[in-house]
């Protein structure tokens, strides 16, 4: 029976070339970042990979190149159907399905449209489930094509089919958060919030980790966090209002300053994304990140090391 470790989950972000192609090499150093740092297993082919911007081609490989590289250290999870169709996100999800991965994330949006009810939701994961059998699944509240929640009642649903293993949760609600929680109880089912200012509340409440864009500038700390939060309640609780505060960043210019952060870690990473423009990043956002990087390791040495 597959499981899903508990802990944190980047939602990786894809390094390219002068050239804008999918840097392998770089990947490889970014892959192995992660890894060093102690994360628990990684998100490929999400929003923070830029998954609308790459082709279904790159996407696959994507995957494919993510976890041949982790070879079994961790599991590797991927999404990747961005089609408006659902006969046509079928054929992206098997070609994603294809590529080895240990789980295939379904993008919430994608199952009905704003104005559709769950009962459109089911009816199209059913349709998934019987197309694509075997494969653990999992669900990504992503913001594209709109933010879709999924309720407590669907998630359930999901739950009792026994092919949900995964929710990327960014409701960024706590009530939300705990009847989703309640509502999976004794499933293998597991709920990572996105959200770092309320994640310590949802561990408390029975969240599984961290699954979100601050993991790409220091994952280290998340890690410390979700494994020492019940033994050292008092660090913890200060560590949590850095964190919270410090996510801010992530409405900077994201991903380009995630790069930046990595090429401060050392990473021969380039400063190019198809999804923002790299002018938009200007002195005062390197300085910003600088500090960051600065405090993290500050925290950092205090607690991880």
């Amino acid at each position: 029976m597959f499981n899903i470790p508990d802990g944190v989950w980047p939602t990786m972000i894809t390094p390219y070339t002068e050239n804008n192609k999918i840097d392998y090499d770089c990947l490889e150093e970014l892959i192995e970042w992660y890894i060093k740092k102690c994360v628990h297993g990684l998100f490929a082919v999400c929003q923070s990979s830029e998954m609308f911007f790459l082709s279904l081609e790159e996407r696959v490989e994507l995957a494919r190149f993510v976890k041949k590289t982790v070879n079994g250290r961790i599991p590797v999870i991927a999404s990747g159907h961005i089609s408006e169709t659902v006969e046509d996100q079928i054929y992206e999800l098997k070609a994603m399905a294809d590529t080895g991965i240990d789980a295939l994330v379904l993008i919430s949006g994608n199952l009905a449209s704003r104005d559709e009810p769950d009962c459109v939701a089911k009816r199209n994961i059913e349709k998934i489930i019987k197309e694509i059998p075997d494969i653990p699944l999992g669900i990504y509240e992503c913001p594209r094509p709109y933010k879709r929640i999924v309720s407590p009642e669907l998630l359930k649903w999901c739950a009792s089919t026994g092919r949900f293993y995964f929710l990327k949760d960014t409701c960024r609600n706590l009530s939300i958060i705990k009847n989703k929680i309640e509502s999976v109880k004794d499933t293998s089912l597991k709920l990572f919030n996105a959200n770092a200012a309320t994640l310590l509340e949802t561990l408390k409440m029975g969240a599984a980790g961290y699954s979100g864009v601050m993991a790409n500038f220091h994952p280290e700390l998340y890690v410390w966090l979700i494994e020492n939060w019940r033994i050292k309640q008092e660090e913890a609780e200060k560590l949590q209002h850095f964190l919270g505060f410090s996510s801010a960043i992530e409405y900077q210019v994201y991903p380009i300053n995630a790069k930046y952060y990595l090429k401060l870690e050392g990473l021969n990473i380039q400063l190019i994304s198809r999804s923002k423009d790299v002018s938009r990043f200007d002195q005062s956002h390197e300085i910003e990140v600088k500090d960051l990087h600065y405090l993290s390791k500050v925290y950092s040495d205090r607690l991880v090391h």
